[in-house]
């Protein structure tokens, strides 16, 4: 923000308050972005939807939502700061379409008070887990109109029955991970409401019928197994051995026909619950489950290209700002690389020389090189230089002395 205000005539606090104090709606935004996402033609016939998360480190607990959590990229709990962010892909691109910062339960308790309000934390926001917020994105991508045929995610959301019964009552088709250890019921179990002492059928049901762990399904000897080639990867094409079984979850005293897709990869195996329609074959659930791939490709993006890894501030509303505009950054570009594909006239003999099916759209990192060529950055002098650095040094100690004065900051 502060490199804009130079270039622009600017001044840096300007821009700190258009970030983090500008009554502006990041929301708004996204929802205008997301309106003219759901008008290109490409995303019309076998979009995804993905839900994923991403976390970055924090070297204090006064950022907006910072706390020891767990972050995927280090592997372990760690002081970070998480968003669940949603990712509309095809098979050949994928970009950000909304995000959601999770406030861990200790943000909301009556000793957090402080640090809620000098974080400028809404005061409608309540605790919320990460598959709420994740439906709530859902829901507004619908009412927006974004086209996709199914939603995928990781053991995180998929392990969540609440989440796959209301995506199924919302008639959305979903294919979500759970862990090893899920049990189902490969025959429809009975509902069974036994009379309590006073002789009135008991308000919560059991079930009768036999549960399995569904790592313990691979073992049998009746599976058919089929060798299904999913995508093109850089190394060639993704190629996986699937098979598929209809199993009976139970939730809410409510049993549900789910399909349990697993997955064999190199000795790896991934269980997959769906709700698939039941003539859905099973290249095609195979398809939309080995999707996942571009939501960490989006991550990875938005944070090496974007700009969405340089956020500084702590604030809530600075961090709805950056979002909404590393969206906007990211629909810029994916808009880019569509035209450009649609646009570019391809050398048939291209394919026969490089022995493909297709050649490659244009990554974001592509297009990043395009635009430094396109709109270089001005050289700065010798003296231009030195009086930058004269003026962090002056902020650097300023700011020393406010967090002395105040207390400690983020």
């Amino acid at each position: 923000m502060a490199n804009i205000g130079r270039q622009t005539g600017v001044g840096e606090q300007n821009m700190q308050h258009f970030m983090s104090h500008s009554p502006w709606s990041g929301p708004g935004l996204i929802d205008a972005i997301q309106v003219k996402v759901s008008q290109r033609a490409e995303f019309q016939h076998e979009a995804m939807l993905l839900i994923d998360e991403s976390a970055d480190e924090k070297a204090g607990e006064q950022s907006a939502g910072a706390g020891r959590q767990h972050n995927g990229r280090l592997g372990k709990i760690e002081l970070s700061q998480v968003g669940v962010f949603l990712t509309l892909a095809t098979p050949t691109i994928s970009t950000w379409i909304d995000g959601s910062l999770f406030l861990p339960e200790a943000w909301f308790k009556p000793e957090a008070a402080k640090r809620r309000a000098k974080a400028e934390i809404p005061p409608d926001r309540h605790f919320q887990t990460k598959p709420e917020l994740a439906w709530l994105m859902i829901q507004r991508a619908v009412s927006n109109g974004i086209p996709f045929k199914a939603i995928g995610m990781d053991t995180l959301y998929g392990r969540s029955q609440k989440l796959r019964a209301d995506l199924d009552q919302a008639g959305l088709e979903y294919y979500a991970d759970v862990p090893a250890d899920t049990q189902v019921y490969l025959c429809q179990p009975r509902l069974v409401y036994p009379k309590t002492k006073r002789g009135k059928p008991a308000k919560q049901p059991v079930v009768q019928g036999r549960a399995y762990e569904v790592r313990s399904l691979v073992e049998s000897q009746h599976l058919r197994w089929q060798r299904i080639t999913v995508r093109p990867s850089e190394q060639g094409y993704l190629i996986a051995d699937f098979v598929r079984l209809p199993v009976w979850t139970f939730y809410q005293k409510r049993l549900r026909r789910e399909w349990l897709l697993i997955r064999s990869d190199q000795s790896r195996l991934v269980y997959t619950l769906s709700n698939a329609p039941v003539q859905t074959a099973l290249e095609t659930m195979a398809w939309r489950k080995s999707f996942r791939h571009f939501a960490e490709r989006s991550n990875q993006d938005s944070k090496s290209d974007l700009g969405w890894a340089e956020l500084q501030a702590f604030k809530y509303q600075a961090w709805q700002h950056q979002l909404a505009l590393t969206i906007l950054a990211s629909w810029f570009i994916t808009q880019f690389r569509l035209d450009w594909a649609a646009d570019t006239q391809h050398d048939p003999a291209l394919l026969a020389d490089y022995q493909v099916e297709a050649l490659p759209i244009l990554s974001v990192a592509n297009v990043r090189e395009l635009l430094r060529a396109a709109m270089p950055l001005p050289q700065l002098s010798a003296a231009q230089a030195a009086r930058l650095v004269i003026k962090h040094l002056d902020n650097r100690i300023r700011s020393r002395k406010s967090r002395l004065h105040h207390g400690p900051g983020p």
